[in-house]
């Protein structure tokens, strides 16, 4: 209730500065349009209208967390699809299971098999990673730089702007796609003929 009263005020109060929304409506369409991943044919595509909903450090939240899941989204499908083939390490993931017992598997009863130790590592690394983005000495929603990828740190700082800006658009339009599909693969998994194009496949 009291959050529903915030917003009740917050509503009421922006009745009366309508200059001022309109303004900042202004800047940040055009801050949108000059962030990576604004690319044709769907140029500044935010049906939601979320470019509008905050300030400019709502934008760049915004902006970090679509980038943070697309690369877990492109991490998730290329495991998913490694698994899918069969492809596995040598050796054992712990005393009695193998890396080759969990590649015949479906990839997710394989994560089910997984230990719960080797679980908690796993989601240790994430979180160590998470807290490597968001403590920068300036954050990204106050003019720092969007969070990079911390595990192999990759040095971008020789690579002139165009050039820059192409990948940064690759990398923003790779994992779109990716989440799309990383989406039907669980979708696949978990409703049977959710997704026409996976019926039938035996990894689902």
């Amino acid at each position: 209730m009291k959050v529903a009263a915030v917003f009740a005020l917050a509503a009421s109060a922006s009745a009366f500065t309508p200059s001022m929304k309109a303004s900042r409506s202004t800047s940040l369409r055009m801050a949108l349009g000059d962030m990576p991943g604004s690319t044709a044919p769907l140029n500044n595509f935010d049906p939601l209208g979320l470019a509008n909903v905050g300030s400019d450090e709502t934008l760049a939240w915004f902006r970090a967390a679509e980038l943070k899941h697309s690369r877990v989204a492109m991490l998730a499908t290329t495991g998913y699809l490694v698994q899918a083939a069969g492809i596995h390490f040598p050796g054992m993931l712990s005393s009695d299971i193998s890396f080759e017992s969990l590649s015949s598997m479906k990839p997710f009863d394989a994560w089910e098999a997984v230990p719960d130790a080797g679980k908690a590592q796993i989601l240790a690394t994430i979180f160590i990673a998470e807290l490597a983005t968001e403590s920068k000495d300036v954050h990204y929603t106050k003019g720092g730089p969007l969070p990079t990828i911390v595990f192999p740190p990759i040095d971008f700082s020789n690579v002139d702007a165009g050039t820059l800006k192409k990948k940064q658009d690759r990398e923003l339009n790779n994992g779109r796609l990716a989440m799309i599909a990383i989406m039907s693969f669980i979708a696949a998994n978990n409703i049977p003929g959710s997704v026409p194009a996976l019926s039938g496949n035996p990894m689902f």
